[in-house]
């Protein structure tokens, strides 16, 4: 395992199932169902939803966290860097709520906003580490996937997102090789 790479365990973009960036949050409400419907059933190995623009370049991935985050336009106004050096860790959520205004009043206008809000307003690509590179070791992306707790790392090459890496299969792996590792130590 010392000598995987990425590439050796990502899942490449075309496996994936993709909404257009221009797709409502409706229409993505219903290809996010569809998609975990087809998982559950058995019929689709994924159930990750990409994003892609006009050219058909993925432009990030959407989930059911994301779409909430998309109901709340003004979530759009906060990066991770302006809340950890504007706010305290111990009063974060309370200053940013009030700051921000966010979730006032969520239910309001509910259907205007999921009618207006494009999924391509909100779900972009990853920071950069959220971002690995496809000749990069296992060992990289599992220190990133223990610090930034995500499901799944893009695989880029440049501007090019070429598929994911996710957790589940980076864990079949260390499991197995503990497995064989036990195996190793019970016998004489």
């Amino acid at each position: 395992m010392e000598s995987m790479k990425v590439r050796d365990v990502m899942v490449p973009s075309s496996a994936f199932p993709k909404i257009a960036a221009s797709a409502t949050l409706f229409e993505t409400l219903s290809a996010l169902e569809s998609a975990q419907e087809r998982y559950l059933s058995g019929q689709a190995e994924q159930r990750i939803l990409l994003v892609e623009d006009d050219q058909g370049r993925i432009v990030g991935k959407v989930s059911p966290i994301d779409l909430l985050r998309g109901l709340e336009t003004n979530y759009a106004e906060l990066s991770t860097e302006d809340v950890v050096s504007r706010y305290g860790f111990d009063y974060i959520w309370k200053s940013m709520r009030s700051d921000f205004h966010l979730w006032e009043d969520p239910f309001r206008d509910l259907c205007g906003r999921a009618d207006r809000v494009r999924v391509g307003d909100f779900a972009k690509l990853p920071a950069r580490g959220h971002r690995v590179a496809p000749d990069d070791p296992l060992a990289t992306c599992l220190h990133l996937f223990v610090m930034i707790r995500h499901d799944s790392l893009f695989v880029v090459d440049g501007d090019t997102v070429l598929g994911l890496l996710r957790f589940s299969d980076v864990y079949r792996l260390v499991s197995r090789s503990l497995h064989e590792c036990a195996r190793r130590l019970e016998q004489p």
